[in-house]
């Protein structure tokens, strides 16, 4: 990627809608848009003061023929998300202005932006670290406010200051190491054998502090897996459309209507659930059932926590025994459906957790909301005043930070050369590094922003 070109992609989804937005970046990006823009009051964008926004039209200057209708923002540098020259040409929202205006600015002599350039040219000039540059995508991915919250926050800089500041004292600690080791001749006084051992404890308990919200991140980024099983016909599939207020999945009196997983998103008190409905669990004889079974067996395998439904109008089936034996290493709540009928179900010693519902009245539907959301919101938010999280990039990067602490720890206790001790606490800086980009490979680079829209 080179950033001396200049950059232009459509900024806005496709589709129609009110107003479609053509970002562009770079050295030339206003002599670009000068050459395609005609103001309404005379005068030129060339000479636009920074952060305005001017009238007009954008014309093919081959043909003078009138494209659009336009506002065009001017940001000069470094004021501007690159800390580039950015100009913003806001047109009618509709494919056709918008791509026959990228068209003239491509034959001007503009790029197509790549997945994600706009916000790479903002890490590589030094607007934003690497960890706030990931926080982008989360803001715009986010699907519930608590989530959004926590992406702002990392946005913030909230997890950069984090291991900011562990870098900083972990950089300390190594510069009194070898200080030692390069001026022996000065008598530097340096930390060795149980102080040493101990300050190392200390910096792996705070990276092994900050490990520990990777779950929650996971959660608010991808939603809380929740398989909804049990055996045929106990209206796993009714739960689901309860949950979701809608009919969502195929309802009928014939065991076996669910053949494969469905998977939706659902906001309960502000924290995502992914709810899977999956077919029955039971033995059959029907290939396309078997396969319905591995595949619901593999969502339990999956889920963070287990939606185990039984049909309470009716006794205990051994199948419903077959299926709790299948979830029994999961957190799993046990739905006991059907409570507007009598009760069949005498006595139902696991899970300690379960909850009376009807999926035709609606009882017990809100209960069993609250009681997901303080599954995770009581287990998962760590015991601090912030709502940010790691995601799984910084957790392996973290991971290999506490490894190599652990072997400098094991040679400071052991009273080996400090050499070993400063090999270890560099790899270690070098690991938390990568994380918020003090330290990064073209590779880790492209996995990260490949993923982002054309446009941001």
């Amino acid at each position: 990627m080179l950033l001396d070109d200049t950059i232009c992609a459509v900024s806005t989804p496709p589709g129609e809608g009110g107003i479609g937005i053509i970002r562009i970046c770079g050295k030339d990006a206003v002599r670009l848009a000068s050459a395609l823009f005609r103001a309404r009051v005379r005068g030129d964008i060339s000479a636009q003061a920074s952060h305005t926004i001017r009238y007009g039209s954008i014309v093919d200057p081959e043909t003078g023929d009138m494209v659009d209708e336009v506002l065009v923002t001017v940001m000069r540098a470094p004021a501007t998300y690159t800390r580039e020259d950015v100009v913003e040409i806001n047109c009618h929202g509709g494919m056709l202005p918008l791509q026959r205006t990228l068209a003239l600015l491509l034959k001007q002599g503009a790029r197509m932006a790549e997945p994600g350039e706009f916000t790479k040219r903002a890490f590589l000039n030094g607007r934003i670290d690497l960890a706030q540059a990931e926080a982008v995508m989360d803001v715009i991915s986010a699907k519930t406010e608590l989530a959004h919250r926590a992406a702002n926050e990392q946005l913030l800089g909230a997890v950069s200051r984090e291991i900011g500041a562990l870098r900083e004292d972990l950089l300390s600690l190594l510069a009194s190491v070898e200080a030692g080791i390069d001026f022996p001749e000065e008598d530097i006084v340096t930390p060795g054998g149980k102080p040493l051992a101990g300050e190392i404890s200390h910096l792996i308990k705070r990276v092994a502090e900050l490990i520990t919200t990777h779950d929650f991140g996971r959660i608010l980024r991808n939603g809380c897996a929740t398989a909804i099983v049990g055996r045929p016909n106990v209206g796993k599939s009714s739960l689901l459309n309860a949950l979701l207020k809608q009919d969502r999945a195929i309802v009928t009196d014939i065991p076996g209507t669910t053949r494969d997983v469905l998977e939706e998103y659902l906001n309960i008190n502000g924290v995502p659930f992914k709810i899977l409905d999956t077919a029955g669990i039971r033995h059959s004889h029907d290939l396309v059932e078997q396969e319905g079974v591995r595949r619901s067996l593999a969502a339990v395998k999956a889920a963070d926590i287990i939606l185990f439904v039984l049909d309470g109008s009716q006794p205990l089936h051994p199948e419903d025994s077959q299926v709790l034996e299948s979830v029994k290493h999961k957190q799993t709540i046990a739905v006991i459906n059907k409570s507007d009928l009598p009760r069949g179900i005498e006595h139902l010693d696991t899970p300690s957790r379960q909850v009376a519902v009807s999926c035709r009245t609606g009882a017990g539907l809100t209960e069993l909301k609250d009681f997901l959301a303080g599954c995770v919101l009581q287990g998962s938010i760590p015991a601090r005043d912030h709502s940010w999280a790691i995601n799984a990039r910084h957790k392996k990067e973290l991971e290999q930070a506490r490894s190599s602490l652990e072997r400098a720890h094991e040679s400071a206790a052991g009273l080996q050369s400090p050499e070993f001790i400063a090999l270890d606490l560099r790899a270690a800086l070098d690991s938390l590094g990568l994380i918020v980009g003090a330290t990064h490979t073209e590779d880790i680079l492209e996995r990260i922003f490949n993923s982002f829209c054309i446009g941001k």
